[in-house]
């Protein structure tokens, strides 16, 4: 055992007893956060326009602030970007993260010399947790890659500005300098094909021991290492055993990457965002990720059925009830609000989240609250069709690439539907029969789903087949190749079915 894996162990030891310090303190540690942010907030635009000075709890809180969305802060950011200060936080933040928005444009997330700092620690402690639980540390002496974008940045208004992985790449600590791969210049490489395919023959001969990023753009590396190598990726990389992922539920991903790898790999979730680090999986024995509490955000919860779209019902004082942390229920879905020492304040950022343990809290991501299929009424989430399909695949030798759902209302003929289109790596022998497995996992999956086809108001799951790397040629079609992008798993319509490769 090296050195660098003996210090690594006891360093583990001491982050998870700080972690198990807070996470047995919830209502407390997030009470002192939400003090922590008015204070530091007071003397602000955002501050003062919303009597700062005035809240002592969470419900004074509720009732200043109302939830919002980027577009309900847009004013606020617009000054930021403008190079005002001490508008949504003191000061000016240290970077945007730029994301691409629907209906405003490019969005800026702001990034404080406060916030920036949890980024990093996050990750770092997600991994840290694992050596602690697991005892393995012998893949910090081997080269790790994170599936990232580039880390050069523009400025705006003297701040700099860049995607959120490549703002992070500037902060990789000097330890891991060493270990961390591709080199610079190959991840300032922007088209995202190309910049894999070099990244595979800077890797190639590597002692590759962790492999990181959104699993859908990990794969296009594994199968062009597996094209180059004539072998499983496994083979290649003998000490490969540890993947991290954040954006997307891996497990309609596993079996297609244990195929790929040739043998199972540990793995480690996290909950990123330009917003924030929500959470990372603190265990590989429990279901879920822990909920950073700790991180200089403030929760709040809405239950997702009592959420409105609309922004004029969740103003001052009114709308759903928003419940603290020490109020959640489990297995309710919620949409997630948070409150930040980067200046986002009541923040819808439109993920929805379930918690699946109270002690300590820990959350699956559940969907987002703007892809969803409710065409009749069903208000189906993405958790719900990723359990179905995998429910589905159980025990076949089914593997899938990529896969979404979108209803089809107005069929040529007869009931209308949900549609799955998915893109085969290893097909069913009987498509129907997958088809009806999906189909009567999705209705225990959902009730109303149910009760429509009881009715007779839907017929069952059609399955379309998507040709090979028809999502991978969407994606560019966009512009959105490569990345933190990733496809939804469901909409309330047809856009992005219409345009797919079949």
């Amino acid at each position: 055992m090296s050195i660098k894996s003996v210090a690594a162990k006891l360093f583990a030891k001491k982050i998870y007893t700080k972690t198990q310090k807070w996470a047995d303190n919830p209502v407390k540690t997030q009470n002192k956060v939400l003090q922590k942010l008015i204070n530091e907030a007071k003397g602000t635009q955002f501050g003062m326009d919303h009597h700062f000075d005035t809240i002592k709890t969470s419900s004074d809180f509720a009732k200043n602030v109302p939830v919002r969305d980027y577009e309900g802060l847009k004013t606020y950011v617009d000054k930021v970007v403008n190079g005002e200060e001490n508008v949504l936080w003191k000061g000016k933040p240290l970077y945007f993260a730029k994301t691409s928005g629907t209906t405003s444009g490019a969005k800026y997330i702001p990034l404080t010399k406060e916030s920036m700092p949890y980024h990093i620690e996050a990750a770092r402690n997600a991994i840290l947790l694992y050596i602690h639980e697991t005892g393995k540390a012998d893949f910090v002496d081997g080269k790790m890659i994170f599936l990232q974008g580039s880390p050069i940045l523009e400025e705006k208004n003297g701040i700099k500005l860049g995607r959120l992985s490549g703002i992070v790449a500037h902060f990789v600590p000097k330890y891991l300098q060493k270990n961390r791969m591709p080199s610079l210049e190959t991840n300032c490489i922007e088209d995202w094909e190309t910049k894999v395919n070099a990244i595979v023959e800077e890797t190639f001969n590597e002692n590759m021991t962790v492999i990181s990023g959104i699993p859908s753009w990990v794969q296009m590396y594994f199968e062009k290492l597996q094209q180059k190598g004539g072998k499983p990726v496994g083979e290649i990389f003998k000490n490969f055993n540890l993947f991290i992922y954040g954006g997307v539920n891996y497990e309609p991903y596993r079996a297609k990457f244990e195929n790929l790898i040739g043998r199972k790999v540990d793995s480690i979730e996290l909950f990123p965002a330009s917003e924030g680090f929500f959470a990372c999986q603190d265990s590989q024995k429990e279901k879920g990720m822990l909920l950073l509490l700790n991180g200089g955000i403030f929760y709040e919860f809405i239950k997702s059925d009592e959420f409105s779209a609309d922004p004029e019902s969740r103003s001052f004082g009114t709308g759903p009830r928003r419940y603290t942390i020490g109020e959640v229920e489990l297995n309710v879905n919620y949409v997630l609000i948070i409150s930040t020492n980067a200046g986002l304040w009541g923040y819808n950022i439109g993920d929805t989240v379930q918690f699946v343990s109270l002690k300590p809290y820990r959350i699956i991501v559940s969907g987002r609250i703007k892809h969803y299929i409710s065409a009749f009424g069903e208000h189906v989430i993405g958790k719900e069709v990723e359990s179905a399909l995998q429910e589905a695949i159980i025990g076949t030798t089914i593997r899938i690439n990529e896969f979404t759902v979108a209803p089809q209302i107005t069929p040529a003929e007869g009931l209308p539907y949900h549609e799955w289109f998915i893109e085969f790596e290893n097909e069913p022998e009987d498509i129907a029969a997958f088809a009806e497995a999906i189909d009567n996992a999705m209705r225990k999956q959902n009730i109303y789903y149910d009760d429509l086809i009881v009715g007779n108001v839907l017929k069952k799951v059609v399955l379309t087949k998507v040709a090979k790397n028809g999502f991978q040629d969407y994606m560019k079609s966009i512009g959105k190749l490569g990345g933190q992008n990733k496809i939804p798993r469901l909409s309330n319509d047809r856009k992005i079915v219409d345009l797919l490769k079949l």
